[in-house]
């Protein structure tokens, strides 16, 4: 009974705690790194995609947009050989250190030289540094807590709102710096600066590094310097050699069929960065009072909504388990989340009719059709993502717990690939066609998935 009483002390004590101020450092890490990051894909595809004589390298759309599907598809793969080499050899502090400098090095080279040989040099540094960082930077913020610590959950929602500032604020600088602030006009001819663009990437990761390695041995002391180690990162061999149940072979099936539905769903997602940034720029009136908005501006809209609408879900879902009912099943969710998708792309037609896919319109569609489709895809991301990740920590049986979310993240991967390819037919096909096509597939596999929610939660329970 009193160690019983000790423990509940011991746990209001840590509640009522302050998080440790390594939190705070790698919020800010993470800010800095998801502003370089972002902000260079804002304009990856304007720069493809523009002219040599308007500062950019002159591809086709169709090159420039499956280019952007593998750099966002990769970047989805190379964390699991990053990850495998911080456990064993690295540490987590060095690997993020050999990430940050590499994927800065990245930018800078895109900033020195306009060429195709640099731009794939850059890229392929990007995607190597992202290997590094991206597998060790969320870990350490679970390492700086106690296993069953109740400040935890809290943390990583402190964490995800430094993803999200990133985000937002990098289009608005980074884009501001590209298509605006350093753009020139001679003889007609207008000419981007989107070497500014990158490095004004490269100095936002500088600065992440600087404030990470700085202060990283008075806020972190010796976590993550040491290599996790293979016995320590093993499962007993007891577990390793137990046969899987009945069960848990049910519940690996559901994780891979909902892993089926979201590799489209994520296909659609991700026309933000591509299809739907070239559609913006051709097609949407973005002058504001007699300023025109710039086109990267839009990649904030994704992480706005976030911030804004993730606590009311959060609210909503914490609501509704209260219920008679309970809250929503995780493949309800996730299929809610589809069709808003699908939704999100329908909500385009009436500016598609106005304006007409061809290389240009004399007509402009209005902002505000692209601001709602932005809203209504961030919602739907909100209802499948989250509870997603949350479906296949709780699914996955324990020795499989690592592979099944490297199944999860690499559907992500194939998704981005996929993305890049659908984006590409835009060229060939149109914006009309692409996008309706897109939205009707994801409506269409949201219903079915709503359909199969019962069988599926069925199947987790077994």
């Amino acid at each position: 009974m009193e160690a019983t009483v000790k423990v509940e002390q011991d746990n209001q004590l840590q509640t009522k705690k302050k998080h440790p101020p390594g939190l705070y450092l790698l919020f800010f890490t993470e800010m800095w790194e998801r502003f370089s990051y972002y902000g260079m894909r804002a304009i990856l595809v304007l720069y493809l995609t523009k002219s040599l004589i308007s500062g950019g390298l002159g591809m086709s759309e169709g090159l420039a947009l499956s280019i952007y599907g593998f750099f966002t598809g990769a970047v989805y793969f190379t964390p699991l050989i990053g990850g495998y080499l911080t456990d064993r050899f690295l540490g987590k502090r060095l690997a993020i250190t050999i990430g940050g400098v590499t994927m800065a090095l990245g930018n800078f080279v895109l900033f020195a030289n306009q060429s195709h040989a640099a731009f794939y040099i850059g890229l392929a540094l990007l995607i190597i540094g992202n290997g590094f960082f991206k597998p060790n930077i969320s870990t350490l913020v679970g390492d700086l807590y106690p296993q069953s610590d109740a400040r935890k959950d809290a943390a990583f929602t402190i964490f995800y709102m430094g993803i999200n500032i990133g985000a937002f604020f990098s289009p608005l600088i980074v884009g501001f710096l590209a298509e605006d602030y350093f753009k020139t006009t001679v003889n007609g001819v207008e000419h981007f600066g989107f070497k500014f663009g990158f490095l004004a990437a490269a100095i936002g990761m500088i600065i992440g590094q600087l404030l990470f390695n700085l202060l990283g041995n008075k806020y972190l002391g010796d976590i993550g310097k040491k290599p996790v180690g293979v016995s320590q990162n093993a499962i007993s061999s007891e577990v390793k050699k137990k046969p899987l149940t009945k069960a848990e072979k049910s519940r690996i099936k559901v994780i891979f069929i909902l892993t089926f539905f979201v590799i489209f769903f994520m296909a659609g997602f991700e026309q933000a960065g591509s299809s739907l940034t070239l559609y913006t720029d051709k097609f949407i009136d973005r002058t504001v009072f007699g300023w025109t908005v710039p086109t990267s501006w839009f990649q904030s809209l994704n992480p706005l909504f976030i911030v804004i609408f993730a606590p009311i879900l959060s609210v909503l879902w914490v609501k509704l388990s209260k219920t008679k009912r309970g809250d929503l099943a995780t493949p309800t969710k996730m299929a809610t989340g589809m069709i808003l998708l699908g939704a999100g792309f329908a909500v385009l037609i009436p500016a598609l009719l106005q304006t007409g896919t061809g290389d240009t319109s004399a007509v402009k569609a209005n902002m505000i059709f692209m601001i709602l489709t932005y809203f209504l895809h961030t919602i739907g991301e909100l209802c499948l993502q989250p509870v997603g990740l949350s479906m296949v920590s709780k699914l996955a049986p324990v020795k499989l717990a690592s592979l099944l979310m490297g199944v999860w993240l690499a559907g992500s991967g194939f998704a981005n690939i996929l993305a890049g390819q659908l984006a590409s037919t835009t060229e060939s096909l149109g914006y009309f066609e692409v996008f309706m096509i897109i939205g009707g597939v994801t409506i269409f596999l949201g219903l079915i998935l709503l359909g199969l929610s019962k069988k599926l939660v069925k199947m987790s329970a077994q």
